[in-house]
């Protein structure tokens, strides 16, 4: 602690895990603590469920799934990840007014955090590209197959594990939140040296800035794209038509948890540059909780707009328009067989 404290004094600032004798220890009120804690318990019930239940009805039907709906599944499994990995450990360290399990289990919440983190974002870009190519691009749109899905899914879990495994091999850190309860990328790097400000930016462009930037191009594209073809769609024969009309509400889904992700984590992705490029501390620690706190919501949103948007989907409606079919059908037998009496 001495070696490191004199290191970062030779650059002009100590951050809070090396100024504080004990950085574990919760910066806030006991109550302030339970609080968290009971809202981080909610949280990680409802994430666990939510995303459990969905892989699990995926699950039943592995062999059908459409590549869309791999992309969906592996995002409830981030999600589950997410919640499963993390949230027993700020949770148990709410209620014990510290972070109680050292810094090796502090640099593991921090990788899994980021790495599950990480790969929900690519697999939101990865799924902006599958809606802008199948509404931007029609003809070509229908290439992509289950396969396609699969080397995409590979390369999203080793594009996170990349990027989250080289803060555990001397490319960055994992440090403890100035509130001291949980853990998160070493962002106060960026205030001793160059290497450390490479190691920020490179974090922030290539793991937010750059997929959100996919993201936002992808779906102005598209709204662009859905302005204008009224009349091209038009020409399509009844069952282009159809396909057209599915793929602009699974569009709408995706729009839906895309904002929904991005509103959690913007204000934690501002706070965490503000913390490494503008006033140190300038931060008071009580706000710095609040974006944390949203970011760590954003495991839960997925299955409730998924629970919302089936109950309108077309799926539903085509299942209720059979049932009325097959009613009327076993009721026209019937008057036949009564009349032939």
């Amino acid at each position: 602690m001495a070696e490191n404290s004199t290191y970062w004094e030779e650059r002009g600032y100590i951050p809070h895990y090396e100024r504080d004798s004990d950085p574990f220890a919760s910066k806030l009120s006991k109550e302030a603590d339970i609080f968290a804690g009971v809202y981080l318990m909610a949280i990680g019930i409802l994430s666990t469920l939510g995303n459990g239940y969905v892989i699990f009805m995926a699950f039943r039907r592995k062999k059908k799934m459409r590549p869309a709906e791999l992309m969906t599944i592996n995002l409830a499994v981030c999600d589950l990840g997410i919640s499963v990995t993390g949230k027993p450990f700020a949770i148990v360290s709410c209620f014990s007014h510290r972070w109680v399990f050292g810094w090796n289990a502090c640099r593991w919440y921090g990788w899994a955090g980021f790495f599950f983190g990480c790969g929900s974002l690519i697999t939101l870009t990865v799924v902006s590209l599958d809606r802008y190519l199948k509404i931007c691009h029609l003809r070509y749109g229908t290439w992509l197959k289950r396969y396609h899905a699969f080397i995409a899914l590979a390369i999203i879990w080793a594009y996170a594990s990349l990027w989250a495994t080289l803060p555990l091999v001397g490319v960055g850190n994992y440090a403890p939140e100035p509130f001291g309860t949980t853990c998160t990328l070493d962002w106060w790097l960026a205030q001793a040296s160059v290497k450390g400000q490479i190691f920020v930016m490179s974090m922030l462009i290539f793991c937010l800035l750059l997929p959100t930037a996919v993201i936002v191009f992808s779906y102005v594209k598209i709204i662009a794209k859905v302005k204008s073809s009224a009349k091209e769609v038009a020409h399509f024969d009844t069952r282009n038509q159809n396909n057209h009309t599915l793929e602009i509400k699974l569009t709408k889904v995706a729009m839906l948890i895309c904002a929904g992700f991005l509103i959690a984590w913007i204000p934690y992705a501002v706070v965490s540059v503000w913390s490494a490029f503008g006033q140190p501390d300038s931060i008071p620690i009580e706000f710095s909780v609040v974006p944390t706190m949203m970011a760590k919501s954003a495991s839960m949103y997925n299955p409730i707009i998924y629970q919302v948007i089936d109950c309108k989907s077309p799926c539903c409606r085509k299942d209720k328009s059979l049932q009325k079919t097959r009613v009327y059908a076993i009721s026209t037998c019937r008057k036949s067989t009564t009349a032939a009496q």
